[in-house]
């Protein structure tokens, strides 16, 4: 208990950087995973395009690579932000095309009849989605997504080596003053917990209040 006694002020900035990632980057993923969901089931080819590229491009960088884009790279062409800002923008756009999968499998699941329906009854494209197919959509895609959210918190932990303030990286500062590395990690491993299962709490209780019944 020493070790996280002598420093529940780092294990808690630790542990609030790590939450701040995670709810912002999860808020970035699900904005970013909606609309190229969106582009890959549009009439439009283009738009298809362009969430296919995002997805296939995403989903075969490794995260590693895509931080040392994010955080590197993007200063060179004049992007100046803070170093939690690219992180961010990083782990939401990484999430994002496995959002987007999610979202564009539980429309699927939505039977084709549905859509030409509200077609028959004068709806856009844009009215069909919003109204009709996503609403029954959700509903199916409550679990995996919030499987992809917890997943996004524990690779926030990536963020530690490149400056940002989380959980995993307190444990250099305690591996310094000389700490059992044993008991470092185990509080470390509390906190990821503790996050993990709110995350799954919260989704537990939006699929026993809007999920499909099996």
């Amino acid at each position: 208990m020493d070790v996280l006694t002598d420093n529940f002020s780092l294990y808690g900035k630790g542990f609030l950087g790590t939450v701040e990632l995670t709810f912002y980057a999860s808020i970035l993923a699900m904005v970013l995973g909606f609309v190229m969901a969106s582009f890959r089931v549009a009439p439009v080819g283009s738009l298809r395009v362009i969430g296919t590229v995002w997805v296939t491009v995403l989903r075969n960088t490794p995260l590693t690579l895509l931080f040392f884009a994010v955080l590197l790279g993007l200063p060179r062409f004049g992007l100046v932000l803070p170093f939690n800002v690219f992180a961010i923008l990083a782990l939401g756009c990484y999430t994002s095309a496995f959002i987007c999968e999610v979202l564009r499998s539980g429309i699927n699941t939505v039977p084709t009849g549905q859509g030409e329906a509200a077609r028959s009854l004068g709806m856009t494209f844009g009215q069909t989605l919003g109204n009709v197919v996503l609403p029954q959509a959700f509903r199916s895609v409550i679990p995996p997504v919030g499987s992809t959210l917890i997943a996004l918190a524990k690779n926030s932990a990536i963020a530690g080596a490149f400056s940002v303030t989380e959980l995993l990286g307190t444990y250099k500062t305690l591996n310094e003053l000389g700490y059992n590395i044993i008991w470092t990690f185990v509080w470390i491993a509390v906190g990821y917990l503790i996050i993990t299962l709110t995350i799954s709490a919260i989704f537990n209780v939006l699929e026993k209040r809007w999920g499909v019944a099996r």
